[in-house]
């Protein structure tokens, strides 16, 4: 085992042997040609199929969940964005500083039979929990680094534990984001400001770098802002633009002539999407 496999001297043939691989051996082979090309692929793509991870949650908001619109991401009106109530605010360590905004995680209560419901859920991050440092990180500072913890809206959090928990033990994977549409671009700012709000993106959800391109200039990098809102300081009105987006996992979706040339600040156009 290991080492490769000897058929004989090859000086003792006119020519080299017949080897008669047995079909079994056919079909193993395919088996596992194929899990190592599954393994590759989510590897790949950075999400999805990893473990479960230990954390804790915590809800805010109101029972409507009106307290969690806006926030850190930029997302704005969460209802609007077709994003609900499905949402979490991410502790320091999954925020990372405003790229983990968009990413989605699968979240189930754990090992708290009092308080925990069965299920799980699928959240989308779009918020920040700040850390509470005046706490310990047990009684009270459940945000603060390095803890791993979701600050979920109260209508979520109440299909997984019961209300008066108010904390409770969970377990969570990243889990690939379904949206319905294309990604979103709204663009917000003045002339050499361009700020442009993405939304609704797919697959891993959390971008890690956007380029642009009107139809009279070539690829220009943008610059993250904050939240999800990427800046661009070149003069790009009159012109269609077009939009690479890049997510943490390293695909990238091009989304061609996504503006009109007739494009004015505050509108939002559609482009593709991660399949």
């Amino acid at each position: 085992m290991g080492g490769a496999l000897h058929v004989g001297d090859e000086t003792s043939f006119s020519k080299p042997p017949l080897l008669i691989i047995h079909p079994i051996m056919k079909m193993a082979s395919a088996v596992f040609f194929l899990v190592g090309l599954l393994a590759m692929v989510t590897s790949a793509h950075g999400y999805g199929g990893g473990g479960w991870v230990n954390a804790r949650a915590t809800f805010y908001g109101g029972g409507d969940a009106s307290g969690t619109m806006g926030g850190a991401c930029g997302y704005g009106n969460l209802y609007s964005q077709g994003y609900g109530t499905n949402t979490a605010a991410l502790s320091t360590a999954l925020f990372n500083n405003g790229l983990g905004c968009g990413s989605c995680y699968e979240i189930r209560c754990v090992n708290d039979p009092k308080w925990c419901l069965p299920g799980s859920i699928v959240v989308t991050a779009t918020n920040f929990c700040p850390p509470n440092n005046a706490l310990p990180n047990n009684a009270g500072g459940w945000c603060n680094p390095p803890q791993h913890h979701f600050d979920l809206s109260q209508p979520v959090f109440q299909h997984i534990a019961q209300y008066k928990a108010g904390v409770v033990p969970v377990s969570y994977r990243r889990v690939p984001c379904r949206r319905r549409g294309g990604i979103r671009f709204t663009i917000n700012g003045h002339s050499y400001f361009n700020l442009v709000l993405i939304t609704n993106v797919g697959g891993a959800g959390d971008v890690h770098s956007v380029s642009v391109k009107g139809s009279k200039t070539g690829w220009q990098a943008m610059s993250r802002n904050w939240g999800q809102n990427w800046q661009s300081n070149s003069y790009l009105n009159g012109q269609a633009l077009s939009f690479k987006v890049t997510t943490s996992d390293g695909r990238t979706v091009v989304s061609y002539n996504a503006a009109p040339a007739r494009w004015s600040f505050g509108q939002t156009f559609t482009g593709a999407q991660f399949r």
